[in-house]
């Protein structure tokens, strides 16, 4: 896990339907960047016993019973 660059936050933002100009994109990595460099520690330590696709399912079960 790595703090994005500014490229890559404009790819993101393209490929999302929603391009930002350079220095927009310059801003988003710098906003976000923090939030990356603390996570780094326990990137890849984190349990993934919910994925996203079974989030539907335990919703359901939850508002059924």
């Amino acid at each position: 896990m790595t703090r994005p660059t500014p490229q890559q936050v404009s790819a993101i933002a393209e490929a999302s339907g929603l391009p930002v100009d350079k220095e927009v994109a310059a801003r988003i990595s710098d906003s976000i960047g923090p939030a990356f460099d603390n996570f780094a520690a326990v990137a890849g330590t984190l349990p993934f016993d919910l994925e996203p696709a079974s989030y539907v399912v335990a919703q359901t079960l939850k508002v059924g019973r």
